[in-house]
């Protein structure tokens, strides 16, 4: 197409159209395994926009596709014309009626967000995906989807009151229940609108239409059923059926995946909270056959959850930081196992229904254990639950669970049986799967594990499909329960329905969509399953050479892959977690984890430059990423994007050469080196206003930045007094004075130094640099000649078994993180950083041991907020700084739920990235920190995050180590 007409529908857009390569390159996939690069992408603010784009599809014969997260996962939201996203601009809440238990949202609001909105007034909406903390309601209605609480609150197709949408002729039409009378006045409509009423009327009508649906659709009891158009729902009513039931129109819309109509208001019916009290058990077999036997015996009971993993899934579970603490309550190693959930009002009643549930499970004798979790330990097993379908992604290889029979449903009573046929067509092609999900629904997603990048797989995927698809119809099933059909299942809707009723369908589309530009090639008409995958079918695998050592994934090309895109990075800041501030701030897809992987795997891929990193494009995408590595903990799928950029950068660089703002960065430790030997005159011109900004002017640094003080300070001298002070009659330990102790925070040494000697312990110091400095700014040769030299030291205490114990965390953390990508023998690598420590982790194992309490500490009253460093809260945990500085007994912490505090080393000092920095530091933290008491003490064990509170709340922070040492007695 023509750039100018592009160019021309973007300016009369009040939002944007972006036809740029990267933006195209980012929406050319889901969480599918398709590809298809769009003709550009639109971001619409208005109502008004949408209908221009309506214009310009018709005009131009251009299909627009429209998207809101993106995490489908049959391809829902892949296609070759215009993308519409709608995540940016429709995100408000425009009207609650308590009374009535409804609410009216834009397409763009966030299920979990909206819960949490209702919270205060008892309500919520009910159907609950694994995807919630980023999904959209405009998505939800897209897919109906129904998640891990059906079997208690159903699907959304049954939350629906009405519908605000634009028609395909770009007029408005408001969808919601009618009288018979009213359904007939808008027959009489001389509009797209009345056409597609009178048009339904007629094809519906006929009692051998109808009693051909209701023979080859799915069930009636099976309430996950996307196949097709829900033709069959609306017979069910007063214009078609023998009921008083009302016909709406939304029941089709609802699954219809944004091929009928463009959404712009959804108004959702509501329930009453749960219960708040909870129990869950476990149930825990040694066959998948035991497992699906106990299904339909336990769901004789009011369970709020029944949900089935297996050991394919639950071992991904294992190489999975995050989710590792989430697995506690496995015992040994279990083929499968189900969730089963139940709440009540009093604990009398949980007992009760407790007491039932264990013995349907004791009479049924199938599981080999059963533990019961209560509160926020069912939470923890609920979200092992959600991760699992990123976990699929800790796969390593080109072998992967490739969702295309993930979305069969049958009914509860026939689950057994129809696994048992599904697993021998599985045994025919010698193939394994993975089980797991909704099993109390007749659900589980049952995924062949394939390679894509190969053509005998790739004929396996369809015919594995193709197989499925007649066995779910034996069974009379649905063959697209809450995933919807998208690309990959919608071939196979002739199949599920009948080629009649799929006749039938075609032409309800027509009469919604006569020119078919809504979401083109999805439920019917469909693009063919087995093409326009992700990856080119049978290529010549890309060879990259890299400094960093990506052995653990089979390269940097399969760590970029292992993004599956299920997009658990477009969470926003009122999720758990930090994952990814940069996103939280600036609410572009390419600043994603998910867009940073999904660029870098398409570069890498096609370039045809022989340093396949030298790319603009990356260098925009990896430009806000702050390097936190909340993604190396949060993301299930171990997408390290921080590690991903050192690499890049450095190969870039290499390309491009290193800039002087970089070098002044990386050689950061020389620099403060030589300015601590004149400390004075370096610290006055710091600052100075007139020489301070022409210094921050020369480096890049943005004018509002305060820049750190050096400082010279004899570390040996000061350990020895407090030695000549101190009973040593503890282990030997070896304090790392990191480089940015050494110089910039040498109270914090000061500190450690008295702490751990008031303690009893033996101190040696280590001095060394750690190298953070030069693997942020991807200097990564002389990082690793750093990693080389430290090596040497580093593996002599571990082999003497004094562990090091570091202050900061970006510091003493890359020990057992960076470094294990630089140091060639894997079993050194190990050693040094099993030796390696936080001084608050190796305190918190003193108190576990009982040789560190109370009694060695103050017993005055304060009050403590923490605020942990990024690195911390991704490679170890932040209980171990709560633990710490809950020693002094009238101590009370609490830990702020701060994500990342925005100043990321350098990044926060760089003047064009100043105010994504305070803006990221503003989402949480600085809130958290100017509303605490003045005599409430901040503690920060991050040096830049020391920083980043003082410049954004005038605040002083204090590392843990400090506050304790003032409260050691000794």
């Amino acid at each position: 197409m023509d750039i100018k007409l592009l160019s021309r529908l973007d300016k009369d857009l009040q939002g944007n159209l972006r036809i740029d390569e990267l933006s195209r390159t980012l929406y050319a996939t889901d969480a599918s395994v398709y590809r298809k690069k769009p003709l550009a992408v639109a971001f619409p603010k208005t109502i008004e926009d949408i209908k221009k784009l309506i214009s310009f599809a018709n005009e131009h014969k251009v299909g627009l596709i429209p998207r809101t997260a993106g995490t489908s996962l049959a391809g829902q939201v892949v296609g070759d014309g215009i993308v519409v996203d709608v995540s940016r601009y429709f995100t408000k809440i425009l009207d609650f009626d308590e009374k009535k238990k409804q609410i009216t949202v834009q397409p763009g609001v966030i299920r979990d967000e909206l819960n949490q909105y209702l919270a205060p007034y008892g309500l919520f909406f009910g159907p609950n995906t694994s995807t919630a903390n980023r999904c959209m309601i405009g998505g939800m209605v897209g897919n109906n989807s129904s998640g891990t609480t059906s079997i208690q609150y159903g699907i959304t197709r049954e939350k629906i009151v009405s519908l605000k949408t634009v028609l395909s002729d770009g007029n408005e039409a408001e969808f919601k229940a009618l009288t018979t009378s009213e359904f007939e006045e808008k027959t009489k409509l001389n509009t797209l609108e009345g056409n597609i009423y009178k048009k339904l009327y007629e094809e519906l009508s006929p009692k051998e239409v109808q009693e051909r649906i209701f023979s080859e659709f799915p069930k009636p009891e099976i309430h996950r059923r996307n196949t097709g158009y829900a033709i069959d729902e609306l017979l069910n009513t007063n214009v078609f059926g023998d009921t008083d039931e009302k016909i709406n129109i939304c029941k089709l819309l609802s699954g219809s995946e944004g091929t009928l109509a463009f959404t712009t208001e959804v108004t959702l019916s509501l329930e009453d909270l749960p219960p708040k009290l909870s129990a869950m058990v476990v149930t825990h077999y040694k066959t998948l056959e035991d497992c699906l036997s106990d299904v339909a015996p336990v769901m004789q009971h009011n369970l709020h959850l029944c949900e089935m993993m297996d050991k394919v899934i639950l071992d991904c579970t294992k190489n999975n930081r995050e989710q590792l603490k989430n697995r506690f309550f496995v015992e040994g190693d279990p083929a499968a196992l189900l969730m089963l959930e139940v709440k009540a009002h009093t604990e009398e009643d949980l007992d009760r229904q407790l007491k039932e549930l264990q013995s349907t499970i004791e009479t049924s004798g199938l599981s080999y254990a059963s533990p019961v979790l209560y509160g926020n330990d069912v939470n923890k097993a609920v979200t092992l639950r959600k991760a699992g379908l990123g976990l699929l992604g800790n796969m390593v290889g080109d072998r992967k669970a490739v969702a295309c029979i993930e979305d069969t449903a049958v009914a509860v009573s026939d689950l057994k049986a129809f696994i048992g046929e599904f697993s021998q067509i599985m045994a025919n092609y010698k193939q394994s799967a993975v089980y797991y999900a909704h099993a109390g629904a007749g659900e589980l997603h049952l995924r062949p594990i394939l390679n894509l990048k190969k053509g005998d797989d790739v004929v396996m995927f369809r015919d594995i499909t193709t197989d499925v698809a007649r066995l779910t119809k034996k069974y009379k099933g649905s063959f697209s329960g809450e995933h919807g059909d998208g690309i990959v299942r919608a071939e196979f809707i002739p199949i599920m329905v009948g080629e009649e009723n799929y006749e039938l369908l075609r032409r309800v589309k027509s009469y919604f969509d006569p020119n078919g530009i809504l979401n083109p090639g999805k439920i019917v008409d469909a693009y063919p399953m087995d093409e326009s995958l992700r990856y080119e079918v049978d290529r010549e695998e890309p060879e990259i050479e890299t400094l960093l050592d990506f052995s653990d994934s089979q390269g940097i090309l399969r760590a970029a892959e292992k993004c599956n895109g299920g997009g658990d990075c477009r969470k926003t800041e009122q999720a758990v977690g930090a994952m990814c501030p940069s996103f939280h701030a600036t609410r572009d897809e390419k600043h994603t984890t998910r867009g940073r992987a999904n660029a870098l795997r398409e570069f890498l891929t096609v370039s045809d430059k022989k340093n396949k990193f030298d790319q603009k494009e990356l260098k925009e995408v990896f430009d806000l990423c702050l390097s936190c590595k909340a993604c190396a903990s949060e993301c299930p799928s171990n997408v390290d994007v921080a590690t991903l950029k050192a690499e890049f950068l450095y190969q870039y660089q290499e390309a491009n050469g290193y800039p002087l703002r970089g070098k002044l960065f990386a050689y950061n430790t020389g620099l403060n080196r030589l300015g601590s030997k004149f400390s004075g005159i370096t610290n006055t011109l710091y600052k100075s206003k007139s020489l301070g900004g022409v210094l921050k002017k020369f480096a890049g640094v943005a004018p509002e930045r305060t820049l750190p003080s050096v400082y010279s300070f004899n570390f040996d001298k000061h350990l020895q007094k407090a030695n000549n002070k101190s009973v040593i009659n503890k282990q030997k330990v070896v304090l790392y004075i990191d480089e940015f102790t050494k110089y910039l925070d040498i109270t914090v040494g000061k500190d450690a130094i008295d702490l751990l000697t008031g303690l009893g312990f033996d101190v040696e110091l280590y001095y060394a640099e750690s190298g953070r400095t030069f693997l942020s700014k991807g200097f990564l040769k002389q990082a690793k000649s750093l990693v080389e030299k430290n090596t040497v030291a580093l593996l002599d205490y571990a082999e003497k078994k004094w562990p090091v114990l570091g202050l900061e965390p970006s510091a003493i953390l890359s020990f057992r993180d960076e470094y294990k990508r630089m140091i060639q023998d894997a079993e050194v690598a190990e050693k040094i950083a099993g030796n390696s420590f936080l001084v608050e982790e190796f305190l918190s194992l003193k108190i576990q041991e009982g040789t560190l309490d109370a009694s060695l500490f103050t017993e005055e009253k304060k009050e403590i907020k923490i605020h942990n460093h990024c690195h911390q809260k991704a490679l170890s945990n932040q209980k171990v700084t709560f633990d710490v500085l809950n020693l002094p007994k009238n101590y009370k912490v609490t830990i702020i739920p701060s994500g990342c505090c925005g100043m990321a080393g350098s990044f926060g000092y760089e003047k064009e990235h100043y105010e994504t920095s305070m803006k990221v530091g503003g989402l949480k933290l600085f809130p958290a920190v100017s509303k605490s008491d003045p005599d409430t003490l901040i503690a920060a064990n991050g040096t830049s995050c020391r920083h980043q509170i003082f410049d954004g709340t005038k605040r002083i922070a204090e590392h843990p180590v400090s506050i304790l040492r003032k409260a050691l007695l000794v």
